[in-house]
């Protein structure tokens, strides 16, 4: 084997490093500024806001006093606010005393009002949750929301045996003698119609009605593609339409549906349209839980795409604050999704598999960033609620745990002893590793 043939997987992996720090950077940058920020209005000083760990490799100082630093391990980032022994923010006597001379501007963290320390240890999870709402939003107003009644927007590239006599801007109004006032209705009918090649469609174009044909309503047409999945490992791509499974023609896409569900432990042969080219394609659906619509979790053999109309639904921009309501109800969503995740795991409702490590989070990011901006930045308000959540956990070392000691402070008039502090801190840490080798295990191992 040469190099040259070894460059394509190389370069794949390279764009996978560099958007899984890319979207870490971000996430991690946005969490220290909020406590960064937060302190210092509620008068903390900061020593050094630290993007990465481990060796400096650029810094300054600013008018403040405080030190602005990029280092060589971008896994992770710490803001050290005066009096603070290290990044997790544990007592230092000594540095409390020579902080009181220094020329930071601002009070120790220690020495601050509860109140104070609160609101900055809590910031770097709000901050968090503040992106995943700016973004969703931002990607609602950009990509705006498509209207409740089924108007076609673009039409997608089709095999040119499939007929499309749909022009953009028209209205349907039925499918076969089916009315469809809403796109709710024209996916119950797609759900329930007999498959066929093309429908006859009554459409209102320029105030006037007419009878077309078009493709089937819901084709299996490729609408995007899961990270680790059966799809993307095999080379699946947004835009490709399965004309056959194990050579049987389908025209929609609950025929692929039952065929993944139905399939045993031989791959399917997936025939695939893509730009004028025939393709043959081999993947093995995988078993994935997923959130029931009911609630709780079900478990499916899925291959990892999802399905979508032969056209781009006409849409319209969202408001500021309607986009801002959207991208709050999307953030929660994420949140109380992850939660029933990770109790429905712990419970044994659903395999452990589904907790991933860093292996696993750095190939979400770099297959997002491979289907496009829209897809990475989505991927990015994500993770970064994800992070927001996880840091409020209540085990020491993280802001949760920090919050919890600010409590029992509140109850109790006191902080908690330092030795009960170093313990609980050993403790937390400990957790905090063994659920980072617990979830890069999972991505070595599991299938």
């Amino acid at each position: 084997m040469d190099i040259v043939s070894l460059l394509p997987s190389f370069g794949g992996f390279a764009a996978t490093v560099i958007a899984f720090i890319l979207a870490l950077s971000i996430i991690v940058f946005v969490h220290e500024f909020g406590h960064y920020i937060v302190g210092r209005w509620c008068g903390i000083g900061a020593e050094v806001f630290s993007l990465g760990f481990g060796p400096v490799l650029w810094s300054r100082v600013d008018a403040r006093g405080t030190r602005w630093q990029v280092a060589a391990l971008p896994f992770g980032g710490y803001v050290k606010f005066l009096g603070d022994a290290d990044a997790a923010s544990g007592r230092d006597d000594a540095a409390l005393e020579a902080a009181r001379g220094s020329n930071i501007h601002g009070d120790t963290m220690h020495g601050a009002p509860l109140w104070a320390r609160s609101a900055t240890v809590a910031a770097g999870p709000v901050a968090n949750f503040i992106l995943s709402i700016l973004v969703f939003a931002m990607v609602f107003i950009v990509g705006g929301l498509a209207r409740d009644t089924p108007i076609v927007g673009a039409l997608k590239p089709l095999p040119q045996d499939i007929p499309v006599e749909l022009q953009p801007g028209d209205r349907i109004l039925a499918v076969d003698g089916n009315e469809v006032p809403s796109f709710e209705a024209y996916f119950d009918y797609a759900d329930s119609a007999a498959p066929a090649p093309s429908k006859s469609y009554l459409v209102e174009r320029d105030s006037t009605r007419m009878t077309v044909e078009g493709p089937f309503p819901m084709p299996p047409l490729v609408s995007s593609v899961q990270p680790r999945s059966a799809a993307i490992a095999a080379g699946l791509e947004a835009g490709d339409m399965i004309r056959a499974v194990d050579g049987q023609p389908i025209a929609s896409f609950n025929e692929l549906k039952n065929a993944v569900t139905q399939s045993g432990t031989d791959p399917l042969r997936l025939t695939i349209w893509r730009s004028g080219q025939t393709l043959e394609i081999a993947l093995l659906p995988k078993i994935v839980d997923l959130p029931a619509d009911e609630g709780g979790w079900e478990t499916r053999k899925l291959i990892g795409i999802t399905g979508s109309t032969f056209f781009e639904p006409h849409t319209y921009t969202p408001g500021p604050l309607e986009a801002l309501k959207l991208g709050s109800e999307r953030t929660w969503g994420v949140i109380t999704g992850s939660l029933s995740g990770l109790w429905h795991m712990v419970t044994g409702a659903i395999s452990s598999c589904n907790l991933q490590g860093p292996i696993g989070i750095a190939e979400v990011s770099g297959a997002a960033a491979s289907q496009g901006l829209e897809s990475f930045i989505w991927f990015i308000a994500v993770l970064s609620t994800a992070v927001g959540m996880l840091n409020l956990f209540p085990i020491p070392v993280l802001d949760g745990g920090h919050l919890v000691f600010f409590g029992y402070e509140a109850v109790t008039g006191r902080p908690p002893s330092d030795r009960a502090l170093q313990i609980m801190m050993t403790v937390g840490l400990t957790l905090i590793l063994s659920l980072m080798v617990f979830g890069l295990t999972n991505d070595l191992f599991c299938p």
